[in-house]
């Protein structure tokens, strides 16, 4: 057994709002915790903009990773003390070969993640996915080292977890799945941390009811209403929560700013400038590497943006203004009825004085809160297995008229963002604004385009 896989004389805890502790056993869990790369996690929102609607929402990537493991340690207790393998290929769970890998590859699942994670990985097409697979396994890194110290092929294997191509479906089910630890955790602790009670669900029950067999995970079929459960938390949480329009809106706002930003700084006599984004020109150009990458935080990109507010480029200056004090746009949404609308809309907003390539933009949020495997889509989907007391498979949606109500329905809407002040007419020393404004609001119905 390496050093690193040793066991430590006494658990280390972190004290946590959702698991309550969270208990550290293993020496290279606590020294990938310690690794810088880790630590950064710590300066990077969980919800990202969603902080500015639900104001207590900022938790960060960091205890969300922690978090991750604390479950997966959980189950693998629980597969080891009522599932352990007796004899090779009997499909129950082989701790000693498999446990430590797991753990590894719950806490690192999001340490690829960058600056206001999503938006940011839109704009510069950057993919958490990619450079967590190369933080694992990069020479350079400090995680890396960490890894290798268990075994030369460490980094790689608990790498193949997150990429989904580990060997055994058990592991990989427990970070990436329909009902994963990820997913548990950020509901749980979204929930918490947002104030909505309705994205919680019974933790405990679901992981009582878990075992592992040759193909992966299945849940006992007496926990089919604690699985329920979880699926419409998880539909809540997205309708609610993680598609809240103020929160895109937020979202549009930081997107035009760095595509702004970008442009701007492209001209070489801005560049020089003071508060000019120096961390932020290798991805201007799309020339960045690991280090590069590593350097940025949320933090990073918010002193930018303070600078930004006193730029000589008037919108650069405006959208840092409306994302720091934030100034949400309005949304309304439409349809493929109503979508033939938008070009015109887009030219009054124009006409109103604003440039509507930063200033509007459309949006889609749609979640497909549970679906059956379809080995014709393009990213198949692992269902739910209820497993029967003689050991039969049974997928979830075909015995639970809840879930079938949902399964493969897509929730959630389209919009389009505008200016707020187009909803207001405050221009009475002009006459020029006047129909302008009202020409707009013709088309506003309530939160509707009609």
């Amino acid at each position: 057994m390496a050093y690193r896989d040793e066991r430590l004389p006494r658990e280390k805890v972190f004290r946590d709002p959702v698991h309550n502790y969270i208990y550290i056993q293993h020496q290279v869990i606590l020294d990938l915790i310690n690794t810088k790369e880790f630590q950064r996690l710590r300066r990077i929102k969980q919800l990202g903009t969603a902080s500015l609607v639900f104001h207590g929402a900022e938790h960060t990537r960091f205890t969300h990773s922690l978090g991750v493991y604390e479950i997966t340690r959980r189950i693998c207790d629980n597969f080891k003390r009522n599932y352990p393998t007796k004899t090779a290929g009997d499909g129950l769970w082989d701790d000693d070969k498999e446990r430590l890998v797991a753990l590894c590859a719950a806490l690192l699942h999001d340490i690829g993640h960058g600056p206001y994670s999503h938006t940011f990985e839109h704009i510069f097409n950057t993919d958490h996915e990619v450079i967590t697979a190369e933080i694992l396994t990069s020479p350079e890194t400090e995680v890396n080292q960490v890894l290798r110290a268990v075994s030369p092929e460490f980094p790689e294997q608990v790498a193949s977890v997150i990429q989904k191509t580990y060997p055994n479906p058990q592991v990989v089910q427990m970070i990436s799945s329909q009902i994963d630890a990820d997913r548990m955790d950020y509901l749980l602790r979204d929930a918490y941390h947002t104030g909505t009670k309705y994205g919680t669900f019974d933790l405990t029950r679901i992981l009582r009811v878990m075992r592992p067999y040759r193909d992966g995970i299945a849940f006992q079929i007496s926990g089919m209403h604690a699985v329920e459960d979880y699926i419409m938390s998880r539909f809540q949480m997205y309708q609610q929560i993680y598609f809240h329009p103020t929160s895109r809106s937020m979202e549009v706002i930081l997107s035009h700013l760095l595509l702004r930003a970008r442009e701007y700084y492209s001209n070489a006599d801005n560049a020089n400038e003071m508060g000019a984004p120096y961390l932020l020109f290798p991805f201007f150009k799309h020339e960045f590497d690991l280090d590069d990458y590593l350097l940025l935080d949320d933090g990073t990109l918010t002193t930018y943006f303070a600078h930004w507010r006193q730029s000589g480029d008037p919108i650069l200056s405006d959208l840092s203004h409306r994302f720091l004090d934030r100034k949400p746009l309005k949304s309304v949404i439409y349809t493929s009825e109503t979508e033939h609308e938008l070009p015109g809309l887009r030219d009054l907003i124009e006409k109103a004085g604003f440039n509507a390539k930063y200033y509007t933009a459309t949006n889609n949020s749609y979640d497909l809160p549970y679906d059956a495997y379809d080995p014709k889509m393009k990213k198949p989907l692992t269902q739910i297995e209820l497993m029967e007391e003689d050991g039969d498979l049974i997928e979830l949606s075909s015995v639970s008229a809840l879930v079938n109500a949902i399964t493969g329905k897509f929730s959630g809407d389209q919009r389009f963002f505008f200016p707020r002040e187009m909803l207001q007419n405050n221009a009475a020393d002009t006459d020029l604004f006047d129909p302008i404004y009202q020409a707009f609001q013709q088309h506003i119905h309530n939160d509707t385009l009609i």
